[in-house]
């Protein structure tokens, strides 16, 4: 554990090891998605909550051994990745699918853009990299990611063998 970092209990008898600024704000800005241009690591319980929702055949693909959303052609300049791909549930209007016709998101998404990993039997969460560069929700809002840490860390993830959210399509 580094100076700055401090546990934080998420849910009843759950800890994890913050490495983040903990006056750090977080709110999803309108027309920014840029987490979901990107590959999303499915779980096995998001399988099975998936698998409730949607086609897997049609909307999940094999990667390395571990299942993800399918990336898609979207026929559309906004709201994709260079390669004019994003995620099956991206709607047109760059709206999650899912999440408002769900109630539901997958873990991968509920973390984002908080990072986490195992160190020492210890959940570690840090911001990730890649969203200090492209992730334009941070620090516009009051919502503090500490003071939030049940909304971005399902209970799940203390449960996996091997919860790297790092892992990229």
């Amino acid at each position: 554990m580094s100076a700055d970092s401090r546990r934080v209990e998420v849910h009843p008898g759950r800890e994890a090891v913050v490495e983040f600024d903990p006056e750090l704000t977080f709110e999803c800005v309108d027309d920014c998605t840029w987490c979901c241009q990107h590959g999303v690591l499915l779980y096995d319980r998001d399988l099975l909550e998936l698998a409730q929702r949607a086609n897997l055949a049609e909307t999940t693909t094999d990667f390395r051994g571990e299942k993800f959303v399918t990336r898609e052609e979207k026929s559309r300049d906004e709201h994709v990745a260079e390669d004019g791909h994003a995620c099956a549930f991206l709607r047109e209007d760059g709206l999650c699918s899912l999440h408002l016709d769900e109630d539901w998101k997958p873990t991968r998404c509920s973390v984002f853009p908080l990072g986490v990993w195992l160190e020492g039997g210890d959940l570690h969460v840090d911001i990730r990299e890649s969203a200090h560069e492209h992730c334009e929700g941070l620090n516009v809002s009051e919502r503090r990611v500490i003071d939030n840490l049940e909304a971005f860390l399902p209970e799940l993830l203390w449960d996996l063998d091997d919860p790297d959210s790092d892992r990229e399509l």
